[in-house]
């Protein structure tokens, strides 16, 4: 599945987790977080994943950066070996390579250590860096995520959410990594703040050469930072395209309304206001056929009894739809 563009290559991966009842625990079904997603994310690249919570697109980003065991399926980091494989040593060496921003960048700092604290363990432990080296570096990284450099003696809990964020930042990128996921980054800050982190991350994408994977469900900042698209329903792909062909040609029903809900900015066409009637079914009972036919507007009967496949109906970009 790998090509030379690639960073990241997915192929049929599959997310279960147990639903476990009764005295012995035992196994009576599987919740398919992720059932069956198959892309790619090349050199260079944003790729924007996006839908509604419980669709699977969190799970796969932890997959990504092994902090959760996918059932089957293959990650290629660099058209290297499956990652999935990696343990031990190894897997220290690509954790160096691949990072994560989490969604609350306070649960995701050890409230007890200082900012020099944290990076300091980062850059002497996994960077090799001298004391010295080490301090000059922590100082270096503030600056380049808009901190002072005298921050480094603070705790997380004397930061502002943006400042926090910030920080979560500097230690992703402390290690220099490749590849860079982004869950949720700016979802948890306020408006003002979101554009100053959005704008942070775009330039060190830039200045260290990464890749990203940004997860969100704000369509709005998806288009303003994604170079491609994958929108999520239910555990799976229904559409893939760059970011000007999504946004101005949607064909999947879902995405059609994902993008009716977006705000009006004075000068874009107005789009219809699409209401789906009814509830996200659970990932624990999947509907037969198309996922998506309990909600959609469009839905005929070979939608209940068929699964639609992914097909390319222009070079790129890809849907999942009984009717395209």
């Amino acid at each position: 599945m790998s090509n030379s563009k690639s960073v990241i290559d997915i192929d049929d991966l599959r997310v279960y987790f147990p639903i476990k009842a009764g005295v012995m625990q035992r196994t009576i079904g599987h919740i398919k977080a992720v059932d069956g997603v198959t892309l790619n994310i090349n050199r260079g690249e944003t790729l924007g994943l996006v839908g509604e919570s419980g669709c699977g697109k969190t799970t796969i980003g932890r997959a990504i950066v092994r902090l959760n065991s996918p059932s089957t399926g293959q990650i290629v980091f660099n058209g290297g070996d499956d990652i999935l494989k990696k343990e031990g040593e190894d897997l220290r060496k690509l954790r160096k390579s691949i990072q994560i921003i989490f969604q609350d960048p306070y649960s995701s700092l050890n409230p007890r250590h200082t900012v020099k604290s944290m990076l300091n363990e980062v850059l002497t432990v996994q960077m090799g860096m001298s004391p010295d080296e080490a301090h000059a570096r922590i100082g270096e990284l503030l600056t380049q995520v808009g901190l002072s450099p005298v921050y480094a003696q603070r705790y997380p809990h004397e930061f502002s959410g943006g400042q926090r964020q910030r920080v979560a930042i500097a230690k992703a990128i402390a290690l220099q990594p490749e590849f860079l996921v982004c869950d949720e980054a700016v979802s948890a800050l306020d408006v003002s703040i979101q554009s100053q982190i959005i704008n942070l991350l775009m330039d060190l994408k830039e200045q260290y050469d990464m890749t990203y994977l940004f997860i969100s469900h704000a369509l709005n900042v998806v288009e303003h930072i994604s170079d491609r698209v994958a929108v999520m329903y239910l555990g799976k792909i229904v559409e893939f395209a760059d970011n000007e062909n999504l946004f101005q040609n949607a064909q999947h029903p879902y995405t059609q309304a994902l993008l009716s809900a977006i705000p009006i900015l004075s000068g874009r066409q107005k789009r219809e206001r699409i209401i789906l009637k009814g509830e996200v079914p659970g990932a624990a009972h999947v509907p037969a056929g198309c996922r998506f036919h309990t909600r959609c507007p469009y839905v005929d009967k070979i939608c209940m009894e068929e699964e639609p496949m992914l097909k390319e109906i222009e070079p790129g970009h890809i849907v999942a739809c009984h009717r395209v």
